[in-house]
């Protein structure tokens, strides 16, 4: 007889949250939510338990019985990270160590700096040049630290991410506007210039795949998603096409006004500050990964494109399916 094995996921509100728990379930795990806004329970075959990834009582009794946590929950907005994030992960460490739980971390490039760019291996240096890139550091070597006390870990670092469930991303709040027909991006960066884009619901998938062969994975282990790696151009064109509308014009985003407003908002103070990961080519090399997945990982760049787009409101459902059926004609 199968076992049925449970995840805590941590933040399954927010966009990779989310799609954890839908790939989870897809791939028989039993899923528990610890969210402060509840989900329509029952509906979705998730275990919604209503907490605070600040307490650690509700943490702990959260993770009873779990066999893997997933640690994806993040202040929204760039908001009170220096605060925030690291005593929710020791929350979430104490948690795993009672249960005896694998902590699962949804990474980003944010612990490495200009000496690591332009390809991102799992070895490559970690010397971080903001302060939300030191943070993210420390998260990594307290999972580390807790392989002492018998807490497994597992990393899967990510580019930006992008899907059809709107949320804290380049994608869904600065390319475009949310609810408004596409009729020109603001792109953050040079147009010329590699970027990684994660498509959630992959991560979502690649995260379930990796779990499903969880007793294959070192005690600490971590793995690069490469997802899409494409430059300004080629995210303009798949929009372009997507839309059906070929003069969606290019057009930049205004750090001028970011910078200009930045005292007086955190989130633009934030944001500012992370600026540099476009003046640089950035790819993940995901080699390890498809090693040890295969190489059946990411969603055409279309479909995960549109699927962004119709989850912002940008595209109606009936123009989307338009542009597949115009496409495979």
């Amino acid at each position: 007889m199968t076992i049925q094995r449970t995840a805590l996921v941590i933040g399954a509100n927010g966009g990779i949250g989310r799609e954890t728990c839908v790939a989870l379930r897809r791939h028989g795990w039993q899923v528990r939510a610890l969210v402060r806004t509840p989900s329509e329970a029952g509906k979705d075959g998730i275990d919604w338990r209503v907490g605070d990834a600040m307490n650690a009582e509700d943490v702990l009794h959260a993770a009873a019985g779990a066999d893997v946590i997933v640690h994806a929950v993040n202040p929204p907005g760039y908001r009170g990270w220096g605060r925030l994030v690291l005593p929710m992960l020791d929350n979430t460490l104490a948690a795993a160590k009672a249960s005896r739980s694998r902590v699962v971390l949804p990474g980003t490039i944010y612990n490495y700096g200009a000496d690591a760019f332009p390809v991102l291996s799992e070895a490559s240096p970690q010397h971080p040049c903001t302060r939300k890139g030191d943070i993210r550091t420390e998260m990594e070597r307290r999972l580390r630290s807790a392989a002492s006390l018998g807490v497994r870990s597992l990393v899967l670092r990510c580019g930006d991410f992008f899907g059809p469930r709107a949320g804290n991303n380049w994608f869904a709040q600065g390319l475009v506007k949310a609810g408004k027909p596409v009729r020109r991006i603001q792109y953050p960066g040079r147009y010329d210039l590699g970027h990684a884009w994660a498509y959630l619901p992959d991560v979502g998938d690649v995260l379930a795949r990796l779990l499903d062969r969880e007793h294959e994975l070192a005690d600490v282990d971590s793995f690069h998603f490469g997802g899409h790696w494409l430059d300004g151009h080629a995210m303009l064109d798949a929009i372009r096409r997507v839309a059906g509308e070929p003069t969606i014009r290019a057009g930049a985003f205004p750090w001028w006004l970011a910078r200009l407003a930045s005292p007086f908002n955190e989130t633009l103070r934030e944001l500012c500050k992370m600026r540099y990961l476009w003046r640089d080519p950035i790819r993940l090399d995901d080699r390890k990964l498809r090693a040890f997945l295969g190489d059946d990982l990411y969603t055409p760049l279309d479909d995960a494109v549109r699927a962004a787009l119709i989850g912002v409101d940008c595209l109606p459902r009936a123009v989307a399916d338009d542009t597949r059926l115009m496409q495979r004609a």
